[in-house]
Formats: structure tokens, C-alpha cells, sequence
């Protein structure tokens, strides 16, 4: 990777690309840390401090944004609005028939979809910053609340959050157009990266206080991560190949097909969709609980069901691993079936005179990659939940090293954006190497 990017930092348009990309970056950063008007900023850290717990939505959005959310500054909503819309509309291309059709329209209805897209973010952007308000003006964060001084200081904290988000959607695909990489991804890399010092300083911190017992602790912990970043990269590059070939067939003095190729079936080809799919409905009792008021305290019977039923669905709960860790299977088999089909495959097969060796064409073949999906995605599930609740495992054993519950899933989400943005560098290198691209 090291050898890639200073090869890649000798072509001069390479170069620009890349120091554009870190003035985005840059510019995201210091938005991170301008602060709202009309915010008490000490009590918004109080506020995510005492609720932001327990592997809870409100701690996934903190983590995606790098921390921005519990400053409450220009960017605190950072790309999430976006990713959340961009979730959606991906669903909904599966569910509505116009969307399908859009997607099959070639680059004009990638272009319409992107627009759809832009739309919908901006309208999670205006209830998160709604919804964001209302909350800490229940807790006492917001410094005029009434008369015209208080609706003007509303109009200002919602305006700059939503501006903020739609900001940050503007800078990531300026990125995409001068830079290098997935602009989103970029961004949401630059969020998680940044907590990387926090969490590094809560194990140094540990380790100062209590040497005897956090010494030995942090330097495994550093190893195991170690461990799992290659482990990462192994199952990211990691695939099964499905083999097949084109029939011979002759038209005029000429012989066409006869060639023997293979489809790749990426082991992890889901990416880390399946664990924010899980993580988003494991979290909502918990985040929906923290928001409780008195009305939300019934006595005896109902107050015991109550807590439990939220215990339940704390990162603290036993069960909460082994229900999260059967989600992320569940989500990762229906993310697979949306991308793969393998009845279509079987067909196209068919009609460009392919097929799989030793496979009978039709109904044969598609039963054939079902079956090797079915197999390649349970490996892919098991990889994604080991990763995925390891730290949780973790946080149970330790109250002190709980605040790294959300390690496995940025983990994944930096190697992969890291590998994806190395192979484009390699390919932008390679279109320029005319000499080792003929060969």
C-alpha cells in the first residue's frame, strides 16, 4: 500500500487528486469542530456522555461522525442523512418498479436516482436536526428557548445542522469529480479515524492508573486488532470463482466464443450493510428508552418488564450478542439475494451460449449458484459477526474498555475504504503505464 501511494504521489495528476482530497478532508475536520450558536456546549457533552452508552444509535451516530455530534458543531449530522437516504433508495430500487426502471436506464437514470437521493437526504436532514433541537432544549443545552429570541435561536441551531449535512454531501462529491476515492467514504473515514486518538488515549489512560492489571490488557488488545485488520484484508480479497464457458460457434469464415472464464463471488460482498442494518434495530429500544419521560415509568409488573425488556437490548445483555450476531446472518443473506440472482445469471448464460462445466443450462445452473452463494454468504455472515461483536464481548468483560463497543464495525468500514481506494490508485496508475498495460 505504502509503495502504491509513493508511486502514486510521483504522477502529477495523481498528485493533485490526492492533495485535493486532503483539502476536503481538512475543511471537513475543522467544520467538525465549529460549534453551533445559541448552544451550551458543556452540557450537549453531558447530555451524549450519560445517554450515548451502551452501543445505542445515538453512540453509532457519535462514532460515524467522529465525535462531532457530542460537540454539537457545523457538521454534526456529518454524511449520516445521506447514507441513511442512500439506504433507502437502494431498498426501494428492489420494491418500486419505477426506481427499478431508473436503475436499468443506464447513466440518465443513475443521474435521476442520485437526485432522488440528494432529495431524501436533505429531508432526514431536516427531522434529525428537528429531532436533534427538540432534545436538547428538553435537557437545558439551548440558551434561549422563549419569545422571539428563542424562535430565532431554533431557526439558527436546525438551519447550520441541516446546511452542515448538505455541506458535507457537496464536499464528498466534489471528491468524486477532482479527487480520489468515494467521496462518502472518504468522509466517513475521516470521521472514524479521528476517534482513533480517543480511544487510544482511554487505553494509556487505563494503563497509567492501574499498570499491573491494563498493561498486559492493552498490549492484546493492540495485538488482537492488529490480528483482525489482517484478517480484514484476507476475507475483503478473498472469493470464490465460479467457472464457465462460451460454446464455439462459427459465422461466416470466422469462430466465435470458446473461451473459459469465471464470475467472481466476493466472500465479504456485502461490506459492513449487514451490521448497520442489525446495529440500527438493535439499538432503537435502547435509543427510544433513553428518550422516555415519567409517563414511561409504570410500577410493579409493568416497571420490571419495562427494564428488562430494555436490558434486553443492552450491550451489557448476553443475549444482545447472540440476537445481534444472528441479524447480522439474517441481513447479510437479504443484502446478498438483493445484489446476486441467479436465476437471471442462468439466463444470460444461456442466451450468450455459456454455461458452467458440468452443469446443465436452465434451472440446473441456477440451482448451482444458489448453492454457492448459500455457502460463500454463511462464511461472509460469520466473518461479518465475528468482527462485529467481538468488542461487545469485550465492553462486557471490562466497563472501562466499553467505550471501544464500536471498534469492529469502523475497523471494517477503515479497511475497506482503505483497499478500495488503493486499487483506485493502482488503476489510475495502470491507465497511465501504457507500456506495462499493453503487455
Amino acid at each position: 500500500m505504502f509503495e502504491t501511494l509513493r508511486n502514486a504521489w510521483k504522477v502529477t495528476e495523481i498528485r493533485k487528486k490526492l492533495l485535493f482530497t486532503l483539502f476536503i478532508i481538512i475543511v471537513f475536520r475543522f467544520g467538525s469542530a465549529v460549534t453551533v450558536p445559541f448552544l451550551d456546549v458543556n452540557k450537549v457533552k453531558e447530555w451524549m456522555d450519560s445517554n450515548a452508552t451502551g452501543g445505542n444509535f445515538l453512540e453509532y451516530l457519535n462514532v460515524l461522525t467522529g465525535g462531532a455530534l457530542s460537540k454539537a458543531t457545523l457538521f454534526s449530522l456529518s454524511i449520516t442523512p445521506f447514507i441513511n437516504s442512500s439506504i433507502i433508495i437502494q431498498l426501494l430500487t428492489y420494491a418500486l418498479p419505477p426506481l427499478e426502471r431508473l436503475q436499468q436506464e443506464g447513466e440518465t437514470g443513475r443521474k435521476k436516482l442520485n437526485q432522488i437521493t440528494a432529495i431524501v437526504s436533505m429531508a432526514l436532514a431536516i427531522f434529525m436536526s428537528v429531532a436533534y433541537y427538540f432534545t436538547l432544549k428538553s435537557f437545558g443545552a439551548i440558551e434561549y428557548t422563549t419569545g422571539k429570541e428563542g424562535i430565532f435561536a431554533a431557526v439558527v441551531i436546525i438551519s447550520s445542522f441541516v446546511a452542515g449535512a448538505m455541506l458535507v454531501v457537496w464536499m464528498g462529491n466534489r471528491i468524486n469529480d477532482k479527487g480520489i476515492g468515494n467521496g462518502v467514504s472518504m468522509i466517513l473515514f475521516a470521521g472514524i479515524v479521528a476517534r482513533f486518538p480517543t480511544d487510544a488515549g482511554t487505553l494509556i489512560e487505563l494503563t497509567k492508573n492501574e499498570p499491573s492489571k491494563y498493561l498486559f490488557i492493552s498490549i492484546a488488545i493492540v495485538l488482537v486488532f492488529i490480528f483482525m485488520i489482517g484478517f480484514v484484508v484476507f476475507m475483503n480479497e478473498s472469493e470464490r470463482k465460479i467457472p464457465f464457458q462460451y460454446a464455439k460457434r462459427v459465422v461466416g469464415r470466422k469462430q466465435y466464443g470458446g473461451q473459459n472464464t469465471h464470475i467472481p463471488v466476493k466472500v465479504c460482498m456485502s461490506g459492513v450493510m449487514p451490521i448497520i442494518f442489525a446495529m440500527s434495530f438493535m439499538s432503537l429500544p435502547s435509543t427510544i428508552g433513553m428518550f422516555k419521560g415519567e409517563y414511561a415509568n409504570p410500577e410493579g409488573f409493568w416497571q420490571k418488564f419495562y427494564n428488562g425488556f430494555l436490558h434486553f437490548f443492552s450491550t451489557q445483555s448476553m443475549w444482545y450478542a447472540i440476537v445481534y450476531f444472528l441479524l447480522i446472518i439474517a441481513f447479510n443473506y437479504f443484502y446478498v439475494s438483493m445484489q446476486y440472482n441467479p436465476i437471471e445469471i442462468a439466463n444470460q448464460l444461456r442466451q450468450n451460449n455459456g454455461g458452467i462445466p458440468g452443469i446443465r443450462p436452465g434451472k440446473p445452473t441456477s440451482d448451482y449458484i444458489h448453492r454457492v452463494l448459500s455457502k460463500i454468504t454463511l462464511v461472509g455472515a460469520f466473518f461479518l459477526g465475528v468482527i462485529a461483536i467481538f468488542p461487545i464481548f469485550l465492553g462486557m468483560a471490562d466497563d472501562n474498555l466499553r467505550s471501544l463497543s464500536m471498534g469492529g464495525t469502523t475497523m471494517l468500514i477503515v479497511v475497506s475504504v482503505a483497499l478500495e481506494t488503493v486499487r483506485t490508485l493502482e488503476s489510475q496508475m495502470m491507465m497511465r503505464h501504457h507500456k506495462g498495460f499493453l503487455e
